[in-house]
């Protein structure tokens, strides 16, 4: 008799299926698209002048000075650190399950590797076609460069770690406000080289730019500290559950919120004050340093804010209503969602394009974010509607769980 050797198949790996993923992360990722759209359009009134420290201008009327106020106070620097974490959550999110689903975990890490890799790419055709200011390629490299650094690590390295990365970066902002004080950077000047491809109006000229200008991005993302002590946060709260199992961490999530928030809206409102000059005693230059390292905070305090918010939705059996599935489905398509933005806001207010940029002032520029992201929820909520996933998830979808080699 001739015995046959028989082996047993591999585990599949594949995506999370939608009816697995949390609620709040989702949810918080597609109300904070709006908050994305708010922080982008200004850099889009490329014909103003701005300020030392911001993009926003320095002119403008009541409305005008209301809505670059409550950016500088609750959306700049602030969105990006918050997605960090969400980002970092996701990682944790997907090697556990892979793992749990008898995925190795060489062949998860590989997975994760592929993805950040596709993201990086992704990141580079976005920032040379449309929008120098990408975040996806930033992510992507810091995912890159963590995961095997991090993932899996006992939870006192990642707080030893995050301590540390919060300690460098409070030095860093220590030096940046001296540096400020005894030197006026000139900021005006800074904000002239980022706007430079949107003032462009040529399209082959300003491609030409916006490359360049998002790898420099790309690399500063990492080098700021910022993001990655967001993502060392987001991969323990992924690891503990935070987002998943809100009511076993309310007292918390509560105190990140809350500490978080006030943290970050209090440097903000400085800087706001010294923007608007009415608080001239200190520059505002000095006050960028320490508005930026505190988004760090604000950053976390709006995702533990989410977790707060599900609880109550879990509690009051809201999970179903429309707003709360409209959003919901604007975060499970989230890449989409981004990528749509710029493509309203590039070819219709930079210059290479219509050039509608130059005829707005702040508050105007604030309506067409919020007009646009409506636009988006609309659309994300009739795909889920349709079962359809969102066009840019598919494709990093494809790309990353493409089928091995028998």
């Amino acid at each position: 008799m001739t015995l046959r050797r028989t082996d047993a198949p591999p585990t599949t790996v594949r995506s999370t299926p939608v009816s697995e993923r949390a609620l709040a992360p989702d949810l918080a990722r597609g109300t904070m698209l709006l908050l994305i759209a708010l922080a982008h359009v200004p850099w889009f009134l490329y014909d103003a002048p701005v300020g030392m420290s911001t993009l926003h201008p320095t002119e403008g009327g009541i409305a005008d000075r209301i809505a670059q106020a409550l950016t500088v106070i609750v959306v700049d620097a602030r969105t990006h650190t918050m997605f960090g974490f969400l980002f970092a959550y996701g990682v944790g999110q997907m090697y556990a399950r892979q793992t749990s689903r008898g995925t190795s975990p060489v062949a998860a890490r590989r997975l994760l590797r592929r993805r950040h890799l596709w993201m990086i790419l992704l990141g580079a055709v976005h920032a040379t076609l449309l929008w120098q200011g990408d975040i996806v390629g930033v992510y992507g490299l810091i995912g890159l460069i963590m995961v095997p650094l991090f993932l899996g690590r006992t939870d006192r390295t990642l707080r030893v770690w995050v301590v540390v990365l919060l300690v460098l970066g409070a030095l860093i902002t220590l030096l940046s406000t001296v540096s400020a004080l005894l030197v006026e950077p000139s900021g005006a000047m800074a904000a002239d080289l980022q706007r430079l491809s949107i003032a462009e109006s040529d399209y082959a000229a300003s491609a030409a730019v916006r490359f360049p200008t998002w790898l420099f991005t790309l690399f500063s993302g990492l080098f700021t500290l910022a993001l990655p002590t967001a993502f060392l946060i987001g991969l323990l709260a992924a690891r503990h559950r935070l987002l998943e199992e809100p009511a076993r961490h309310l007292p918390l999530l509560r105190r990140t919120a809350f500490l978080g928030i006030l943290v970050g809206w209090t440097t903000g409102a400085a800087l706001a004050l010294g923007h608007l000059g009415i608080l001239d005693t200190v520059p505002e230059s000095a006050l960028a340093g320490a508005h930026f390292y505190t988004g760090i905070f604000a950053g976390v305090g709006y995702a533990a804010l989410f977790g707060l918010l599900v609880h109550r939705i879990d509690t009051r059996r809201t999970r179903d209503a429309l707003p709360v599935r409209a959003l919901v489905a604007l975060g499970r398509r989230s890449l989409s969602g981004y990528l749509a933005q710029s493509l309203v806001f590039a070819p219709f207010l930079a210059a290479w394009g219509l050039g509608l940029g130059a005829h707005l002032s702040s508050w105007s520029a604030a309506l067409v974010a919020v007009v646009t992201w409506l636009l988006t929820v609309v659309a994300a909520y009739w795909m889920d509607r349709a079962g359809r996933r969102g066009p840019a998830e598919t494709l990093l979808r494809r790309l990353t769980y493409r089928r091995a080699p028998r």
